[in-house]
């Protein structure tokens, strides 16, 4: 596959999940946006996130789409481009897939356990 095809196709899930992110939050995602998908090449997180967006989404993207996976080199990435006061996700596609989302552990289960104390709180008062 050529560098450029590879490029567009890691493009397209950058900016998937950047929509994603906009259209949950509500807040505005493209070039200067409060949410804006990185450049290709540039180091750093994949997802640039500003003022409410990093509030409202706290955690730094790495985002992958290739044919061939390498979970330990990509969580590493993730891991060194994390922002203070954020935890890592990784997107991952390939081709004919669907997106897949990996991150922390312990994480998963801190925000697993603010759902249930959400959810469970609001039918204790409702």
């Amino acid at each position: 596959m050529k560098t450029s095809s590879a490029k567009a196709k890691g493009r397209k899930l950058q900016q998937w999940v950047a929509k994603k992110i906009s259209e949950i939050t509500g807040l505005p995602c493209g070039k200067d946006e409060l949410i804006e998908s990185r450049e290709m090449g540039q180091t750093g997180v994949d997802i640039k996130l500003y003022g409410d967006a990093k509030e409202m989404f706290p955690f730094s993207v790495e985002a992958k789409y290739q044919e061939t996976w390498s979970l330990p080199a990509w969580i590493k990435d993730a891991k060194d481009n994390q922002a203070k006061g954020t935890d890592w996700l990784l997107f991952i596609k390939k081709n004919f897939h669907e997106e897949i989302v990996i991150m922390d552990a312990v994480a998963f289960f801190d925000l697993y356990e603010q759902y249930i104390q959400f959810v469970f709180r609001g039918k204790k008062n409702g």
